[in-house]
């Protein structure tokens, strides 16, 4: 399923991801976690790596699934879905939308974002999320092909990284620079649902909302230290 643009205006989706090495990780805590924010009121939710979205789709058969596959490479800076192999595992897995990064950053390998996007077309009819940190990235997604446009990576790449998430700043340029069918998300740095709600009123279509939610490693790391003083 992709909801289209109406299906989504107002929504939470909820990242529910987990470092590597937390207990939080195991693909039943994940999907437990994720059915827990469905039940109450979601409309999807984003997850990392083909173990994740398998468990979550066996698990919740109808949700709305954004997936991803974070990949570390020496070559190349970006990490998220970063070529045609994880696009490929993410979508076997069972995503209702790929999330890749579109930043203008080099891919590993020299792979090309305009050929993996012509591919998704052309070889799956997998719909794809553009995670993006400006304005002139998230126009070009869309332009190449992405449904769904995120301001994920603002504030998390090279060129953005003196700015802090979330990218609320990025929302009413995109809104009115992108096609009215292409579906407009906030996500990062949003801590709190006037923040969500905020987001809504710049323009996002829908909010991702992660670690305020379902990060519990960060978030207990976070009062500790602040206890701590």
């Amino acid at each position: 399923m992709r909801p289209e643009r109406a299906a989504l205006k107002g929504g939470l989706i909820v990242s529910v991801q987990a470092p590597e090495g937390s207990p939080m990780r195991h693909p039943d805590v994940i999907a437990a976690m994720a059915e827990a924010s469905l039940a109450q009121g979601a409309i999807g939710v984003r997850l990392e790596s083909p173990d994740h979205i398998g468990a979550v789709r066996l698990r919740c058969p109808g949700a709305l699934i954004v997936g991803l596959w974070k990949r570390p490479f020496p070559d190349s800076p970006v990490y998220i879905t970063p070529g045609w192999e994880e696009i490929r595992a993410v979508w076997a897995a069972g995503a209702d939308v790929i999330a890749l990064d579109a930043t203008a950053r080099p891919r590993p390998n020299g792979q090309q974002l305009a050929d993996l996007i012509r591919r998704c077309r052309d070889d799956l009819g997998a719909p794809l999320m553009a995670d993006v940190d400006s304005v002139a990235n998230g126009l070009r997604a869309a332009e190449l092909g992405c449904a769904w446009v995120g301001t994920t990576l603002y504030g998390y790449t090279e060129a953005t990284a003196a700015l802090r998430p979330p990218g609320l700043e990025l929302l009413a340029p995109l809104r009115a620079g992108l096609p009215d069918t292409v579906s407009l998300i906030c996500e990062g740095g949003i801590a709190s649902a006037p923040g969500a709600l905020t987001a809504l009123r710049a323009g996002a279509d829908a909010v991702v909302v992660g670690t305020a939610i379902t990060g519990v490693d960060l978030q207990v790391a976070a009062y500790v230290k602040a206890l701590a003083g």
